[in-house]
């Protein structure tokens, strides 16, 4: 019986002897790593970090982009009681350092050069890390190679063959498995320590309501630093599926190509993406084409609609869908490779519009809701429990309540044990003996999910991104030039921000620079001065990761007011007020994206 994933290792290294069981792009094509080779590499890697006196309860550090090694260093850690600390390959080198030295970390490992030098440049503050680790290949002064070290675990398992075995047998489901660290609204991150029952709990679950075996092909491409990644690839590896990974999320169109994948787990924005793509070749198709499709999406909507009420489906109508599928659909299908079964879309809300395109199609989106904290399914929309614009009814042993306020209160097994060293704010999130979410929402006449609302400020980016806005406010409150600052991008593809200008300052600079103006709506609007502002902010969030920096601004020409609700008395800026009152002005920013680079603009 599985209960660790020390044990979910054991299962699947026996249960699912198979030439690919993983898949990686090297030199232009997909090559495989057979069961065996997997389970040797883990065991090999796990004995040497034992050698180095790495022990039960130690942190291990992952830095790397999503790769093989990434998940045999994983298993190497937490089959004997370690906790991998994962980092995003985006954060910078002061977030990676907070991270490293919070955790009490005593082994990091990189994947690169790029993220080397992150590490070399607060290497002399990591005074607790006994280990550095590349993946890289040849030898790098000061870092142990990967390679080398499976030689050395080699050496260790020809002395004492039984001592992998015995480490992974001596973890227990209440051990500690992981330490997640998440952005909170004041910007300081917390550790969220998750168990082995946290994530087992949820991997039994999802396998078994999504059906995941052996015989599927699935394609990774979610940092696996991010908690739902990191759980399906659990469950990915739980019921044998063969796990092929991703090259970038920019070659991700290509490698569904390359893979055919009957399952992908995503963001939003991939989906976004894939509509826009789509939408845009209709528009620009000819007149018999575009007719020919509008047709065809119109007889897709009625078909699902009626599929999706349980209602019979009449034979002409069926009859056209069938016509539909040959002259628009299978195109479309195509290029997710043709074998999906679901896509399963998590991390950020899914607009309604999208899922049902998709579904009208042909393709299904099950769209869950979770946090960090509870490993993180606590909801999920799944096969035979569909309702689009929500994200499902709550999973197996999980309950859902509503707080009187509207929070969203959960209870279950995969729920954290706590922040590691914030008692505090642990007992906050347990206030009452619930889970407390943070988020808005409620239960409708279906049991099924509707998220309404965020309690706090946190931004979540349409790619998944959490990015805390209090910190960047205050930082660029700073800055002489800025009196206000009000960061946008919840379920934004970038970050934008609304600013209110020290006018004092910016009347100045405007006439040293023989800028005319007549008034302050004329000078906010001014090309000029509203790309020097845009340089200042560049300026002063130079360290701050990529999908945090604020990619567009818009000057306001006066400042906010306590009468018109957009502050409260002690000067805290009301959100959802301003955001209601500048709409249109929030959407002149997101409508024309072509300023930002497609890199800048994924994060």
């Amino acid at each position: 019986m599985v209960e660790t994933l020390a044990q979910l290792f054991l299962n699947t290294v026996s249960s699912y002897r198979k030439p690919d069981l993983m898949l990686y792009k090297k030199e232009g094509k997909y090559l495989p790593i057979s069961t065996e080779e997997f389970e040797k590499k883990v065991v090999h890697l796990a004995l040497a970090l034992h050698q180095l006196g790495f022990r039960k309860g130690d942190k291990l550090i992952v830095l790397s982009e999503n790769r093989p090694e990434w998940v045999m260093t994983d298993f190497a850690t937490i089959c004997q009681g370690g906790l991998t600390v994962p980092i995003y390959t985006s954060l910078t080198a002061p977030q990676a350092e907070y991270i490293i030295k919070d955790s009490d970390a005593v082994v990091v490992v990189v994947s690169s050069a790029e993220q080397r030098a992150k590490i070399e440049s607060i290497r002399p503050n990591l005074t607790q890390v006994r280990h550095y680790i590349t993946f890289e290949e040849g030898e790098i002064p000061g870092y142990l190679n990967f390679d080398r070290l499976l030689e050395t675990g080699c050496q260790v398992e020809a002395e004492r063959p039984g001592l992998f075995r015995e480490l992974a047998e001596g973890v227990k489901p209440e051990d500690e498995a992981s330490l997640i660290y998440t952005s909170g609204t004041t910007g300081e991150p917390k550790g969220v320590i998750l168990t082995h029952h946290n994530f087992i709990s949820n991997v039994k679950t999802c396998v078994d309501m999504f059906d995941i075996t052996y015989r599927d092909t699935v394609l990774s491409f979610l940092p696996l630093s991010h908690v739902l990644e990191r759980m399906v690839m659990f469950s990915y590896l739980y019921a044998g599926a063969t796990v092929a990974f991703a090259e970038s999320v920019d070659t991700v169109a290509q490698n569904l190509l390359e893979v055919r994948p009957h399952i992908m787990v995503s963001v939003p924005r991939v989906f976004e993406k894939i509509y826009a793509r789509v939408m845009d070749n209709v528009l620009s198709s000819s007149t018999l084409k575009k007719k020919i499709f509008f047709w065809a999406l119109k007889i897709g909507r009625k078909y699902a609609q009626k599929d999706l009420a349980g209602e019979k489906i009449p034979a002409i109508l069926r009859f056209k869908r069938n016509i539909a599928h040959r002259l628009v659909f299978s195109k479309i299908i195509e290029r997710t490779g043709g074998r999906v079964r679901f896509f399963i879309s998590g991390g950020a809300p899914l607009a309604k519009d999208i899922a049902e395109f998709f579904y009208a199609l042909g393709l299904v989106i099950y769209e869950g809701y979770g946090l960090t904290e509870t490993a993180p399914v606590l909801t999920v929309n799944h096969p035979g429990a569909l309702k689009f614009g929500t994200v499902g009814r709550p999973i197996p042993e999980v309950e859902i309540k509503i707080a009187p306020d509207g929070e969203i209160l959960a209870r279950g097994p995969n729920v954290m044990k706590g922040y590691y060293k914030k008692e505090e704010a642990t007992r906050e999130a347990f206030e009452g003996g619930w889970f407390h979410t943070g988020d808005i929402g409620y239960l409708d006449e279906d049991g099924f999910l509707v998220i309404t609302d965020r309690k706090k400020d946190l931004i979540v980016t349409s790619g998944g991104k959490n990015v805390a806005p209090q910190p960047i406010e205050n930082l660029l409150k700073t800055s002489p030039y800025i009196s206000t600052v009000v960061v946008i991008g919840d379920r934004r593809r970038f970050i934008s921000a609304l600013v209110v200008p020290n006018f004092e300052k910016l009347e100045e600079l405007a006439r040293s620079r023989g800028i005319s103006f007549s008034s302050r709506q004329e000078l906010v609007r001014n090309p000029e001065i509203v790309a020097f502002v845009q340089g200042e902010i560049d300026r002063m969030t130079g360290n701050l990761a990529s999908y945090e920096k604020i990619k567009k601004i818009a000057l306001l020409d006066r400042d906010l007011e306590i009468e018109k609700g957009e502050i409260t008395p002690t000067l805290k800026v009301r959100r959802a007020a301003v955001e209601n009152r500048y709409r249109e002005l929030i959407e002149s920013l997101y409508r024309d994206e072509s300023s930002v680079s497609p890199a800048d603009s994924s994060e």
